[in-house]
């Protein structure tokens, strides 16, 4: 399958993000765009955890008060690099396209529920992790939304979270809110909001369009600038609003 540039040139060619409310094209040096898109090496802690330091100390912490509580913390994905997700990605454009045979910008639409364009996800900063209950026995994939409700084996996992996660300074991403546009409702998803929440702001300052741009994998040639310009107010910035 032929790769091609990320976005296809249209009649607003080179459109900047200064059309979104909050977003500008002046740069800031704290973090880097390699950085911010998962291209640049960081320094991660925890075997088999991989977060920077104070997200790692604070998770740490938070695992202890679980145990106590019997619940036993297992990190399902934390840091990804670009590389990663793009793989994620193009597994997935590969798997609907060809073998369910969907229209690319259908396969697209699909993958963003639950999954990012590679370079823009939140995974690659190492403030992110998808978090479960090791402890119950669970079939089949553990990130499901019903397996976090009544009856479900991470019941108990849900509510210890909503009761104390936030203590640690880690939230809740994508949350059951009926208005909240972009990725669905992921009850596994946590962020360590001290860092995420100026790293966010630093990404945003970005022209995140134009380093886009520069980017070249599958399904690409069927994305316009007015789509991503949609997906980044819909699915990077569309929220819970306690880590804006």
């Amino acid at each position: 399958m032929e790769r091609r540039l990320f976005i296809k040139k249209s009649g607003v060619c080179g459109l900047a993000l200064t059309m979104t409310p909050g977003i500008s094209l002046l740069q800031d040096d704290k973090y880097s765009i390699e950085e911010l898109m998962g291209k640049q090496d960081i320094e991660l802690y925890g075997d088999d955890i991989n977060l920077r330091k104070e997200a790692y100390d604070a998770y740490i912490e938070m695992r202890k008060a679980a145990q106590n509580e019997g619940i036993e913390f297992k990190i399902v994905s934390s840091y990804r690099s670009f590389d990663r997700q793009l793989a994620i990605y193009e597994r997935k454009y590969v798997k609907y396209t060809e073998e369910e045979d969907m229209e690319p910008l259908t396969a697209i639409d699909k993958i963003i529920e639950y999954s990012t364009i590679p370079g823009t996800s939140r995974h690659h900063w190492g403030t992110d992790i998808d978090l479960i209950d090791g402890n119950p026995k669970v079939d089949g994939d553990v990130l499901v939304p019903e397996k976090f409700e009544t009856g479900g084996p991470f019941e108990k996992f849900k509510l210890w979270m909503d009761e104390n996660s936030e203590k640690y300074g880690y939230y809740l991403v994508y949350t059951n809110n009926a208005k909240r546009r972009g990725f669905k409702y992921e009850p596994w998803h946590y962020s360590y909001a001290p860092l995420s929440r100026p790293m966010l702001k630093s990404f945003r300052l970005k022209n995140i369009l134009k380093q886009l741009e520069k980017e070249d994998f599958l399904g690409s040639e069927h994305l316009t600038t007015e789509y991503v310009k949609t997906y980044i107010e819909d699915n990077i910035l569309d929220i819970n609003p306690d880590l804006l």
